[in-house]
């Protein structure tokens, strides 16, 4: 827990001055966190400055940037003040060793050749007694499809029916999202980010690394609940819209996003 600044430091702590731009913006805490996706309790902490409940230092300062950018003031100063009073910024750790670690790998299992040859061998046998006790019967039928169609009673042949045309699909799913649900696209365009995300029921709808140049998209009903590992490394789309957050490398995002969402895509 950090409550407050060292005697030494004359500034104003980051809370102070987070709980003063947003009076000065005329913003309520509820406001501010509707805006930002920061529990309320966890505002009321950092303008406190207490950071413990922010879940670590790279969320606290994750936080603090979030902060003040809706407050419209420059969060780089905040940060190098948060960094200068916990021991200074650590060495920037890649994403996917750090979230890997936690999850559980099964053992790759080994292919079952003897089983897969079994089903070979059967296979084979089962269709040479197929053909031979159907042969006979095989071979009218074959000659008919040959000949092709039959003509009708008036002796013109009988006109093909056009094939119905394939849709042509839309060059992007995420374009066809529906109102009544809240769908979240997500591209590894600038690198790889560890990305997981879940439905309203907290169900866990994926968790892992999308590698550079690869896109998961999530549906569902009501809320999808996101943390991005690297969220300066994807491009994020919300029922159809691209949202233009200014992410950095290396920073972990937790975001929420519903039909509504977002305000300005």
């Amino acid at each position: 827990m950090s409550i407050g600044n060292s005697p030494e430091d004359d500034r104003p702590s980051i809370g102070r001055v987070l709980q003063q731009a947003r009076i000065a913006a005329g913003l309520t805490v509820e406001e501010v966190s509707s805006s930002t996706r920061v529990r309320i309790p966890i505002v009321h902490a950092i303008e406190e400055d207490d950071f413990s409940r922010c879940g670590g230092d790279v969320y606290a300062r994750g936080h603090i940037r979030t902060l003040a950018r809706a407050v419209d003031i420059d969060p780089e100063p905040l940060v190098e003040q948060y960094d200068a009073g916990h021991g200074g910024r650590p060495v920037p750790t890649p994403a996917a060793p750090l979230f890997e670690a936690e999850r559980i790998r099964s053992e790759p299992r080994r292919p079952n050749w003897t089983a897969a040859m079994v089903a070979a061998i059967v296979a084979v046998v089962g269709f040479v007694g197929f053909t031979l006790f159907n042969g006979d019967e095989q071979v009218p039928s074959t000659a008919q499809v040959a000949e092709g169609s039959t003509p009708d009673k008036t002796g013109k042949p009988a006109a093909s029916k056009p094939a119905d045309p394939k849709p042509v699909p839309s060059e992007s799913a995420i374009a066809a999202a529906p109102r009544d649900k809240v769908t979240v696209k997500l591209s590894a365009t600038r690198g790889k980010s560890w990305i997981s995300a879940k439905d309203h029921n907290g169900r866990l709808l994926f968790d892992g690394l999308l590698l550079q140049g690869e896109s998961k998209t999530f549906q569902d009903s009501d809320r999808i609940d996101l943390v991005l590992g690297d969220a300066g490394a994807t491009d994020l789309f919300v029922n159809g819209k691209k949202v233009e957050d200014q992410f950095e490398p290396g920073q972990v995002e937790r975001l929420s996003y519903t039909k509504g969402d977002p305000e300005a895509g």
